[in-house]
Parts: structure tokens; sequence; C-alpha cells
């Protein structure tokens, strides 16, 4: 074969190489663009209805809307009037994950069409994550029929333990047409917004910020009782009740105390920088200081530190201090400055905050030795100007809770004014 025809079919070859390449080059380029343009044509804004499989036979509804502002993405839980901000929604081609800083939690979505289907997980991964899939509807509950009446009121109502124990709440509901809301008010707090319907007698009603997602549901009798059960993946606890316009709790004043011989409260605890607090430090000398007990996985403390932090800064300089203790599910530094700067970052918070145990009631009783009976994160205790304890109220009742929460509010105000000027 001569050099010419060598040379000939060697430029062949490589013209058909490079070729080949071209097209490969192109096909990716075609296929990266396509991917592109699918992540592009998805669009996470606007509402949806997210279903979380708790366990067999038991799947809880809840409603969650991604709104932009300021050129960033949020994720929102919708519960009767409250919108919750849960986290920043970051989107990749094909999935959409959003960090559910409060929680220490994480929702993690795979893009199926138009439909979410994914998990509620640890953001360090560890334990079983809760399958939750969710679609681009605006209902909680359907309602096939009318209710058949107005269960609206207050209600007398006992949750009865596997152990037979009864516990006494108030249950307080609201009703429009089908749509149900309400919450259940206990001595250590309430189960904040619930939502859902009124079907016939039936009622559901169900709450998801992030954390565990709840859910009730029974039935309202036309004598003014009710019954039901809250499911979990624990299992269910049985309710019944009586419908009272005065349904209320025992004195939360009077629930948690002082052991006898005691006047205050004597600790020191860390800061996340490792900077012992005391009572006893210069900075709260002749001032009334708010001691919160504290974590930042308790849904009842949110609502606390959501009236705590802006009464702080309008109150400061009034003669007053506040410090969070914090007791949290690890005291490991890392983790506990990680939750507990994402707590202070979130509700704006300028007052001290402490790492003072684990996430145990018998944790706030050993480093807490003075408490009688403590029952209930949160609890608020108020310090007067001569460190003595002047009253403790345990639990809180949250903005759910409509005239509780307003006489809380009052109840505080008259107190630290009255503290102020002794």
């Amino acid at each position: 074969m001569s050099i010419k025809t060598l040379l000939t079919a060697a430029l062949a070859i490589s013209t058909s190489i490079t070729f080949a390449q071209d097209q490969a080059v192109l096909a990716n380029n075609q296929q990266a663009k396509a991917k592109e343009k699918k992540t592009k044509a998805f669009v996470a804004l606007g509402n949806w209805r997210g279903v979380a499989k708790v366990k067999e036979g038991l799947e809880i509804p809840f409603n969650f809307e991604i709104n932009e502002k300021g050129g960033q993405q949020k994720l929102y839980f919708r519960n009767a009037e409250e919108s919750f901000e849960g986290g920043v929604v970051k989107q990749t081609a094909d999935s959409i994950f959003v960090k559910l800083d409060q929680f220490d939690n994480e929702l993690a979505f795979a893009i199926d069409g138009d439909r979410l289907t994914g998990a509620l997980r640890k953001q360090d991964k560890s334990g079983k994550p809760l399958i939750i899939n969710a679609e681009r509807k605006n209902y909680r509950f359907e309602a096939d029929r009318p209710a058949s009446a107005d269960y609206s009121g207050s209600y007398d109502v006992i949750f009865t333990a596997p152990s037979g124990k009864e516990e006494k709440t108030v249950g307080l509901f609201k009703q429009i047409g089908n749509k149900l809301t309400g919450t259940f008010l206990r001595v250590t707090g309430d189960s904040r917004y619930l939502e859902g319907i009124v079907e016939g007698n039936g009622f559901q009603l169900s709450s998801f910020i992030g954390s565990s997602p709840a859910y009730y549901k029974g039935t309202f009798g036309a004598d003014g009782t009710l019954k039901g059960e809250v499911l979990s993946a624990r299992g269910s606890q049985p309710f019944s009740g009586n419908k009272n316009k005065d349904a209320a709790l025992p004195d939360p004043y009077q629930l948690t105390y002082l052991k006898k011989g005691y006047k205050t409260l004597d600790f020191s605890f860390p800061d996340v920088n490792g900077k012992k607090i005391s009572l006893k430090d210069e900075k709260y000398k002749n001032k009334v200081v708010i001691l919160t007990i504290t974590g930042s996985w308790c849904p009842n403390c949110v609502d606390e530190a959501t009236f705590m932090a802006p009464w702080y800064k309008k109150n400061k300089n009034r003669g007053v201090e506040i410090i969070g203790l914090h007791y949290e599910r690890s005291t490991e530094p890392e983790y506990a400055k990680k939750v507990m700067g994402r707590f202070r970052e979130r509700f704006g918070i300028e007052y001290d905050q402490v790492l003072a145990g684990t996430a145990d009631k018998q944790a706030v009783s050993e480093s807490l030795p003075a408490l009688d009976s403590f029952l209930s994160f949160p609890t608020t205790i108020i310090i007067d100007k001569q460190g003595n304890v002047a009253q403790i109220h345990t639990g809180f009742n949250g903005p759910a809770t409509g005239k509780f929460y307003d006489e809380f509010v009052k109840e505080f105000n008259t107190e630290i004014d009255l503290l102020l000027k002794k």
C-alpha cells in the first residue's frame, strides 16, 4: 500500500473519531440542557399538601407553602392561622432539600413530575426517617357531608394513659362550616395550632411544624360530650370530655415551687463559649431576673421565646434581665453551640443563654435542687431585686390558646411592674 493511500486512510479514521467525539459532546450538551430545562421547568413555589406515613394504617396530612422573598425560597408550615417558618429551600436537578434547623431535622424530596416523594430525617442522618410525600393541593382533610352542628367552645377533657393515669386538659375549638381549628391546653403547655374538619359529628385534627406530626380524631355528642383518641407512632391515647364554658386548669403558679428552707436558686452554668453565668454576677444585682427553663427542641418553648425575645428588647432598660436555662438533647459543646445559636438567631434573642443540662425533667431537678415538683418545659421563674424567687409559672399558654395566652401576658406584665416598683 502506498504512503498516499495510508495517509488518506489515517485522515479518514481521524475524521471519523473527531466526528464521533463531536457527536458525544453534542449529546452531553443536549442532555445537560434538557436536565437544566427540566429543573427550570419545575417551580416549587405554591401550596402543597403533605402526607406523613407514620406507620402502617396511619397517614397524617398537613399543609405547607413555598414562597420566594429577596431571591430566596422558604418553606412555611400552615396550621390554622399560623404560618410557621420551616427553612430555606435548596433545589437541585432532581431534588429539594429543606433544613428545619429549629428541630435539627431535614426534609429531603425527590421531584417526581409535579409531586414530591421523600422523608423527614435528622440532619446527621441518625434514626429512622419518616416517609413524607406531597402534592400541589390546598386542602388538608376532605369532607363529603356537612357538619351536624356547630361544636365550637371549650371542653373539660381527660386524656387516659396506658397505665390508667388521667390527665386533665382543656379543649378549645372553633368551627366554621366544616372547618375546625383548636388546641388542647395542658398544665405542661398546649398542643399549639390544630387544624381539620368536622364531618357529621366526627372530627379530625392535625398539626406539623417540622418535629413530630400530631393527629387527633373523635366525635362530638349532641349532649355536649366528646370522645376520641390521639394517634402517633407509639400508639393511641383515648380522651373524653364535656362542654364547659368555664373549663380551666389548676393554677399554674401553684404547681412548681421551692423546697422548704429555700428562697432562691443557686447555679453556675456555662454559655456556649464556656463562660460561667450565675445569679450572683454583678449584671443581675438589684434587678428583676426572669429565668426560662427551656430547650430548642420544645415547641412550647418556641412560643415562649417568640414572646420573651421582643418583650426583653422593649423592657431591658427598665432594670430587668432574662437568662435562658437550656436543657438540650446533647450537652456536647459543638452540638449545644449549634442548636442554641440557631435558637438565638431565629428569635432575635439578646438575653443570656446557658447550657444547664440534658432535655430531661430529672436533669432539671438535679441541676436546680431547690426546685420541687418540676413538671414542664418551659417553666418561667421570676426573681425579685433581692434575689429571691417571687413567682414560678409551670408551662406556657401559647397564642393558640387565645384568652389563656392573653391572661398570661397580662399577669406576667403586672408581676414585673410590681416587682420593679419595690
